[in-house]
């Protein structure tokens, strides 16, 4: 295939012919008449005049080949339960929840919102969804009412999918009381609700409105309904992701934009080969489930793990004993659950046949160095492959295409910019381009955005441009928000967010940097630092640490000695301006369960502020750790 530095200006060069070639990897009603439409910056239409369906193109299309090959693994650890799907029995039980959908009004365009948790059914529902023509808002299961409540209210669905309960840790968690508040709280109101009653927490219906699933589904269990062929252009689906507001923005996606962009992605980026299977441990609440734990994985004919349960539980093998067992290919996790693991024991990793696995995708936050080296020598040197992208984008911005040419992956790099994303390093203050090895800048993609990516905001075309493409000055490009510098072989280092940006006394620092640099501490196994109002010096960073052996600061003393050494460390590496006010031992840091760090809920408890929706959080008592060392 040549040299993959050609294969990606060619991306960009000849932009058209270039993904004229991709969408030869997807099957269309009727080809497109233009590949790139971009006469209304920074607004990007795709394949226009083209016709296709997503769920044609990761299920029906298949069934010619490969009808008995497995396509859907079901697995809870939650509930013990553990069932495939081939690719003929899963078009089947998406024709079922489609008829049972058609039965209740839906149509192309409407909206169908989905609270649920990781079941064979939720895979169903997006299937069916799109499959219509339908626009599917899954919403991550468990959010609290209130934050359900301004989703159902922005994507006001004529339908609702969801479920009895999920569960975690072995204890269920009832979503029904949450979705029926949700509903009372938000001014848009449903006409119907499809319940799968899990039997893991009891419910009353709402007369009029709850239908059950199972009983829809014995009536429709013959049911023929053929993909609704869409425009390229027609949004397939929304997925909220919260703003620096309270308004949560929803991310429109469109259709054949995407599906080129995934088929493509399998074989270039993931080399996922039809036949084998794919392992994500994400959930469909977030982008990397919709995108390589549904729509990616069968888009390529590959069989796809859609895993309900804890990675150490019942114990700290269980992926790799999943590994094992369906001989998977190409597993994606995030550096969160790598680090989880590491915890575990270590002769784990080597009880299980992982020869069948060729590359293990990290993703979700910055992969630090001492995590990726312990989890590529514990694999034995297979491929650790860091891939750095957004909900906005829906694929991979930074990582490694091996399925294009191979290269080293480098420590702590996500990789070099992905084929089609025109990736500019830039000054934040006068918007010039940095071309220069090792110079700090925001990242920033040229418009047009490639296939994939998000069209709009649902609803909101100026709070698209307003909040993507006004933020550099003199210039119309797509900001990530996030820091970065490229070493001289074009790899990217993230540095973190430019809204974790901290002003102490007119110096801009950015947290990564500070955190990076407290990590180094031999003791420290996590840091997390934030900037705190400070009358003095506008704000100062105050840093949280979970240590290695918390033994070191068990007493007043022995902190005060250990926070002395750590802001030694700071002051070598970055200077005495760097040095946090304060650094706090803490047993473990407030994250999401998707594993990124609540770094305004930090912040916010540490200036006596509200810290606000905290629905995602995993873990309420690391919060609490935290709000008990500020007031004392």
């Amino acid at each position: 295939m040549g040299s993959y530095a050609d294969f990606h200006k060619r991306s960009i060069q000849d932009r058209d012919a270039f993904w004229a070639e991709q969408a030869k990897l997807v099957d269309w009603k009727v080809q497109p008449q233009q590949i790139c439409d971009y006469s209304n910056p920074p607004f990007a239409k795709w394949f226009v005049g083209g016709q296709t369906n997503l769920c044609h193109n990761a299920v029906d299309r298949h069934l010619a080949d490969r009808a008995d090959q497995p396509a859907l693994i079901f697995v809870s650890t939650e509930t013990d339960q553990e069932k495939t799907y081939t690719y003929r029995e899963l078009h089947a039980e998406v024709q079922r929840m489609a008829a049972i959908l058609q039965s209740l009004g839906v149509v192309k365009g409407d909206r169908v919102l989905i609270y649920m948790p990781m079941i064979a059914e939720a895979a169903f529902a997006m299937l069916a969804c799109v499959r219509l023509g339908a626009i599917h808002s899954v919403v991550f299961g468990g959010f609290a009412s209130h934050s359900l409540a301004t989703r159902i209210e922005d994507a006001s669905p004529k339908v609702i999918i969801s479920a009895d309960a999920g569960s975690r840790g072995g204890k269920g968690v009832p979503y029904k009381p949450l979705l029926d508040e949700a509903i009372h709280l938000s001014a848009h109101k449903p006409a119907n609700v499809i319940m799968v009653d899990r039997k893991l927490a009891a419910f009353t219906p709402v007369a009029g409105r709850d239908v059950d699933y199972a009983t829809e589904r014995a009536k429709h269990m013959d049911a023929v309904v053929p993909c609704e062929w869409v425009e390229s252009t027609h949004s397939s689906y929304t997925l909220y992701t919260s703003g620096t507001t309270g308004k949560p923005k929803g991310v429109q996606r469109d259709t054949g934009g995407y599906t080129v962009a995934l088929a493509a992605s399998m074989p270039h980026i993931f080399q996922g080969k039809p036949g084998g299977t794919f392992f994500c441990t994400s959930d469909i609440g977030w982008v990397v489930g919709h995108s390589y734990i549904i729509y990616g994985p069968l888009i390529g004919g590959m069989a796809t793990i859609m895993y309900e349960g804890l990675p150490i539980r019942p114990d700290g093998g269980i992926w790799w004993s999943l590994v094992e067992k369906y001989k998977v290919n190409v597993m994606f996790s995030a550096p969160t659950a790598i680090r989880v693991l590491k915890k575990q024991d270590p002769a784990l990793l080597t009880k299980y046949d992982l020869s069948s696995l060729q590359a293990l995708f990290l993703a979700g936050e910055p992969l630090d160095e001492p995590t990726a080296k312990w989890i590529s020598e514990g694999l034995n040197g297979k491929a650790i492959i860091d891939n750095y992208w957004q909900t906005e984008t829906g694929w991979p911005i930074l990582s490694i295409c091996n399925g294009v040419e191979k290269a080293p992956s480098k420590f702590g790099s996500p990789g070099k910019a992905i084929y089609g994303y025109n990736v500019k390093l830039v000054d934040d203050q006068t918007g010039e381009e940095l071309t220069g090895a090792n110079q700090k800048g925001v990242l920033t993609i040229e418009g047009p955005l490639p296939p994939g990516n998000l069209q709009t905001i649902w609803g909101d075309d100026e709070r698209f441009v307003k909040t993507y493409w006004k933020t550099v000055p003199n210039k119309l490009v797509y900001s990530t928000f996030d820091w970065a510098v490229r070493d001289e072989d074009g790899y990217y280092f993230i540095l973190g967010r430019t809204d974790d940006v901290i002003n102490v006394a007119g110096h801009r620092l950015g947290t990564r940097e500070i955190e990076e640099s407290i990590s180094s501490h031999p003791n420290v196994a996590e840091v997390a630092v934030v900037g705190v109002a400070d009358q003095l010096k506008g704000q100062v960073a105050v840093g949280f640490a979970v240590l290695k052996d918390p033994s070191l600061a068990a007493t007043p003393e022995a902190a005060l000695k250990l926070e002395g050494e750590i802001m030694k460390v700071v002051d070598s590496q970055l200077g005495a301006v760097a040095r946090p006010a304060r650094v706090r031992f803490v047993s473990l840091l407030p994250k999401t369960r998707s594993g990124k760090l609540l770094r305004r809920a930090i912040q916010a408890v540490c200036e006596g502020r509200d810290p606000g929706d905290l629905t995602t959080m995993d873990d309420p008592s690391a919060l609490q750790q935290i709000v008990d060392l500020v007031k004392a």
